[in-house]
């Protein structure tokens, strides 16, 4: 057996020994905390909402455009029928509106009449919701799934991207600090 036989013989064990150190670092940062999937990076967090025009949940004749949600600092919060944890965030999004909190909705690759419905039985904490049929604009926004929520500054300048459950841990820890005038 001929020199580089045997050196090829190594490379899968080499191979092996790497991914193991790699899989053994990402499992010590989940077991001690040190990792969180919430918190995915977005090469949008510092820039402006891509240029979007979408019509309205409520109604299919209303485009709203970016600079529309320009103004004040607000939500943007990802959502559909067909997402669970969206439930589960929904009665957190409405105390916050309750309290003064704008936030926009994204209604994302949904049904309009039953993301109506939705909102009517649940309640709905959104100043206007656009309507994402197709997922466009969360695929330029770079969407996982839902929910998501995206924190804008008065300018329209995402400051920080949630993946998951919006809530009150969430808000205090994440949102604000961020030392936005809610």
């Amino acid at each position: 057996m001929s020199k580089t036989a045997r050196v090829k013989l190594f490379i899968p064990v080499l191979v092996f020994v790497v991914l193991s150190a790699v899989f053994f670092h990402l499992e010590n940062r989940i077991i001690t905390g040190d990792y969180d999937p919430s918190t995915l990076p977005s090469a949008l967090v510092g820039k402006s909402l891509p240029e979007f025009s979408l019509t309205t949940l409520a109604d299919a004749n209303t485009e709203i455009t970016a600079i529309d949600l320009n103004g004040r600092p607000a939500l943007l919060n990802v959502w559909a029928t067909w997402c669970v944890s969206c439930r589960v965030e929904h009665g957190y999004l409405n105390s916050l509106a309750d309290k003064g909190v704008t936030i926009f909705g994204l209604n994302y690759k949904d049904d309009r009449e039953q993301a109506t419905r939705w909102l009517s039985r649940l309640g709905n904490p959104y100043k206007l919701n656009l309507f994402d049929v197709d997922g466009k604009l969360g695929l330029n926004m770079g969407v996982y799934g839902a929910p998501e929520t995206y924190v804008l500054d008065a300018q329209g300048i995402i400051r920080y991207r949630h993946v998951g459950v919006m809530d009150a841990k969430v808000w205090r820890s994440r949102v604000l600090p961020l030392g936005l005038d809610w």
